[in-house]
């Protein structure tokens, strides 16, 4: 008994730390700082917001960013916190107040969490044994297409990690798709640092169509204009929707505890995924959709390295996670280099069946125990 509580704590400590709410004050002597460059390739100006949750603040927490253009921002080597696309926004007098159609956060430089829906970029920068932990997040629901690229120049740690194990895309927008057999390689180009030596796993199911609809009806923040006997067609996928057309998660709009995985539903295990989640998922298998969908959304590599967020990235939404599963299932991974999702479940989740072994036989190890206790 004494080992598998034990071994519940563990689990339970390792799924929560990257996604821990309360505010972790700064650590000493966390004078080393990284960089995160936000680039915007969408075809309009947007309003990135970052907001600390853990270490010391970045450098700038607000700014406009027109079309593309990038910015560095400089984060201390502990910090804990969240980076999103504002849209449409309004700014009349430098930091004064001003009103963004999504991901408002009260003003130009942000001072607390955005409103949702928008899709977040989330890293806790060191986290537990020495690890960076990052993803995308899609629970506070979506409005720009996403991916995050690491840089590992100049960090051995990195090196043998390719990018196609470190990278993952979020394109939930059918006007920043590409097309099914999207090949990014041609002419010896590259595609969020892969290679065709080394090519990234795309989503190859959805269509233009399936994304274009992606999001469930009542949770569209700008549904087509009512019919005028105020009776929409059905079924609802005869209704063209607008191009830009933000979703909001079922928790952020009901605030029920099923949908939100508290009171309940809050210990692990006994969460499921909503029909937000599910339709989030579908259109991006690598991000994270609901309070407890760590497993197959959080990456983790050893500490050290830049990040670049990239908002409209165009191609597909990644299938990394999933992908990397069935390789490591086959047997057939290669030896030579790293992953993320490797460090996931052998160092982190504990979920898949490789990696509760490993964590039984640590506490095994280091839990003193007798039968029967």
């Amino acid at each position: 008994m004494r080992v598998f509580l034990s071994l519940c704590v563990l689990v339970a400590f390792a799924n929560a730390e990257h996604h821990m709410q309360r505010r972790v004050e700064p650590r000493q002597n966390s004078n080393q700082t990284f960089g995160i460059t936000i680039s915007n390739q969408c075809k309009e100006t947007i309003w990135p917001g970052i907001v600390t949750q853990g270490g010391d603040e970045p450098t700038a927490q607000g700014f406009a960013l027109n079309a593309g253009s990038s910015r560095t921002i400089s984060v201390a080597s502990d910090w804990q916190g969240r980076v999103w696309g504002r849209t449409n926004c309004s700014f009349s007098n430098g930091q004064s107040q001003g009103q963004c159609t999504t991901g408002e956060c009260g003003q130009l430089d942000c001072r607390q969490a955005g409103n949702p829906p928008a899709t977040l970029a989330e890293f806790t920068m060191a986290g537990s044994q020495g690890q960076t932990f990052y993803d995308i997040s899609l629970v506070d629901g979506y409005n720009l297409p996403m991916a995050i690229v690491l840089n590992t120049e100049g960090v051995d740690a990195l090196k043998n990690y390719p990018a196609k194990s470190t990278d993952p895309s979020c394109v939930g927008t059918a006007s920043n798709l590409a097309p099914q057999n999207f090949n990014p390689y041609s002419n010896n180009q590259q595609f969020l640092g892969t290679t065709s030596s080394s090519p990234m796993d795309f989503d190859t199911k959805n269509t233009a169509s399936s994304v274009a609809n992606w999001c469930p009806w009542d949770l569209q923040i700008n549904p087509p204009t009512t019919p005028g006997n105020g009776v929409y067609p059905y079924p609802d996928s005869n209704v063209v929707r607008p191009a830009f057309n933000p979703c909001i998660a079922a928790c952020k709009k009901y605030n029920k505890a099923k949908y939100c995985c508290t009171g309940q539903y809050s210990p692990a295990g006994s969460c499921s995924p909503d029909y937000f989640a599910k339709a989030a998922k579908s259109v991006c298998p690598d991000a994270y959709s609901f309070a407890q969908d760590d497993q197959t959304s959080t990456f983790i590599v050893p500490m050290g390295g830049r990040f670049e967020v990239i908002f409209c990235p165009g191609g597909r939404s990644t299938n990394i996670i999933a992908s990397n599963d069935k390789v490591g299932s086959s047997g057939s991974a290669s030896t030579s280099s790293k992953s993320a999702f490797t460090a996931r479940w052998l160092l982190i989740d504990g979920s898949a069946w490789s990696g509760k072994v490993w964590f039984a036989l640590w506490v095994i190890m280091l839990v003193p125990w007798k039968w029967g206790a």
